[in-house]
């Protein structure tokens, strides 16, 4: 599967180098322009190329959000997206000093359903910091590996984005429906930021 990363700072450059390295492809796309993806695309090789946002959507089988959250809407075409899995890894902050922006008890990730409403949204790999991403799906034994979460309204678009988190060597643990799960992951949330083995996760979900 061909993984579209929209958002290349940090984190999205974290995961790119993960998924390449797994033996997946990717495409990269952020705001400044294809080119100035070079030197990441020459570092990560043949299994990677990069576009423009827009673009994106026609070039991979998976779309992840890494962008900050205020970017999102608008970002791509609606219909681009039709039927695509669209993973939600952006983290909405409310101003200095990184509090949770307030969204009227809405998840962050029920928005970005409605501005992507023939997408299958699913919120995941937004709650690890990148040094941790880099470095901790190499830890193997069982019950050990670090969780990575999915919230979603489908099940299929859960399995799919489940199947990624296993290739790089996390834990899935899906915390229930986009909005009641999404939220529980977003800034604010309990599991936000928060790394848990996949027994500690298992654990605090059947509590």
């Amino acid at each position: 599967m061909r993984t579209g990363i929209i958002g290349t700072g940090r984190i999205g450059s974290t995961l790119a180098r993960i998924l390449v390295a797994a033996g997946h492809r990717v495409v990269l796309a952020n705001a400044r322009g294809p080119r100035t993806l070079d030197p990441l695309v020459a570092e990560l090789g043949r299994a990677a190329s990069a576009a423009h946002p827009a673009e994106a959507p026609d070039r991979a089988e998976l779309l992840v959000l890494m962008v900050p959250f205020e970017r999102v809407r608008g970002l791509l075409p609606p219909y681009a997206v039709q039927d695509k899995v669209l993973v939600d890894a952006t983290n909405a902050f409310g101003g200095p000093g990184g509090a949770p922006a307030d969204l009227g008890g809405r998840g962050s990730s029920d928005l970005v359903a409605e501005w992507y409403p023939d997408a299958q949204v699913v919120k995941s790999l937004n709650t690890m910091h990148f040094e941790t991403l880099a470095v901790a799906g190499t830890t193997t034994a069982p019950g050990e590996r670090l969780a990575h979460f999915t919230a979603g309204d489908d099940v299929k678009s859960k399995e799919i984005v489940a199947g990624i988190i296993s290739d790089l060597g996390f834990a899935p643990v899906d915390t229930g429906p986009l909005h009641s799960g999404g939220i529980l992951q977003q800034p604010g949330g309990p599991l936000f930021n928060r790394p848990l083995t996949e027994a500690q996760a298992l654990a605090w979900i059947s509590h």
